[in-house]
């Protein structure tokens, strides 16, 4: 008779109470995507959550596109956010895809070849 178990880890992810309506700049990839999350890590036997690998989650700062995180005590700018919302750092306009950057300047005069 044999039997076959699966062990591993899940992690759980969900917004951290307080900061849900915060966007931060990633600062892996630059956008402005990066939400606060409560993350906790959990060793799994055949897909069933049994030990956590901490006592207290990981405050963490996200980015939903790169999967990049980072600990809410390095960054600043969102703790300020939380402390003063009226004070937040103004997002940057968004350009849409391929459009030059603003400080582009046409070229002027007949084309150059080299």
């Amino acid at each position: 008779m044999a039997f076959f178990f699966t062990c591993g880890t899940h992690t759980f992810n969900s917004l951290l109470q307080g900061y849900e309506n915060i966007q931060a700049q990633c600062q892996n990839c630059g956008n402005f995507s990066a939400k606060v999350y409560k993350r906790w890590e959990w060793f799994t036997l055949c897909f069933v959550p049994i030990i956590p690998f901490s006592l207290k989650p990981h405050h963490e700062v996200g980015c939903h596109i790169c999967h990049f995180y980072q600990d809410i005590m390095h960054r600043p700018d969102v703790q300020q956010m939380m402390n003063n919302p009226q004070s937040s750092i103004p997002m940057q306009p968004q350009q849409p895809y391929g459009a030059p950057p603003q400080q582009y300047k046409a070229p002027q005069g007949p084309p150059q070849y080299v």
